[in-house]
């Protein structure tokens, strides 16, 4: 076994480790953790596939954005940790089911393969990047399944600012229409008093008095 395929097989574990972790964690927060383990894990593999373009986009625009932001909204939602909002048992049979219909069809693809698809003519290095021709798949030929994914995006941030601003008897909130309005009278109360004379100033008058 060369050091490649050793690196595989390390990545692929630690992957499915991380990717196991991500549906068992009862701490959100630990989950996104593993969750952005699975990732680092998955461009590893980008890299030993000579991906490079992906590995390294996975790396910047999931690890360094996407999950950055997942993390700050799991920790800004204030998810209660208690036992009995965890229904993992209750749902395992329909996660199950669809888990097993996703690995049937992967299966049967894998097995059956792709016959219609023509391979492509090898080219040279430096005549074509990964990142050239990437770019031009993505917007020549999945053009609608990139603009979908992005107003699929663009509607998971809609839902998790929602979600975020929501009303909670524990969060604090200003209205600015009150601050604009505001006056000095508002805020400011001046009450006369008499003057009178502190402890120390009475002693100190007592004792001139007395030397007098």
């Amino acid at each position: 076994m060369d050091y490649q395929t050793g690196f595989f097989y390390l990545f692929a574990a630690v992957m499915l480790f991380a990717a196991y972790r991500v549906i068992t964690a009862r701490n959100p927060v630990h989950a996104v953790l593993f969750l952005m383990l699975a990732f680092s894990q998955a461009s590893g593999l980008w890299l030993l596939l000579k991906a490079e373009f992906l590995g390294l986009t996975l790396v910047l625009v999931y690890l360094g954005a996407v999950m950055v932001l997942f993390l700050f909204v799991v920790m800004m939602l204030d998810i209660k940790l208690d036992g009995d909002r965890w229904g993992f048992w209750q749902n395992f049979p329909l996660a199950a089911t669809l888990g097993a219909l996703v690995a049937a069809e992967l299966i049967a693809v894998l097995w059956v393969g792709f016959p219609n698809m023509v391979a492509p003519v090898a080219v040279q290095a430096a005549e074509v990047s990964n990142t050239k021709a990437l770019g031009t798949l993505m917007y020549t030929e999945y053009l609608y399944p990139v603009e979908i994914a992005a107003v699929i995006l663009l509607v998971a941030m809609f839902a998790a600012i929602a979600l975020t601003l929501r009303k909670r008897k524990d969060s604090k909130a200003i209205d600015p229409g009150l601050q604009v309005r505001v006056r000095a009278s508002d805020r400011l109360v001046v009450v006369p008093m008499a003057a009178t004379k502190t402890h120390a100033a009475a002693s100190a008058v007592a004792a001139e008095e007395g030397k007098a």
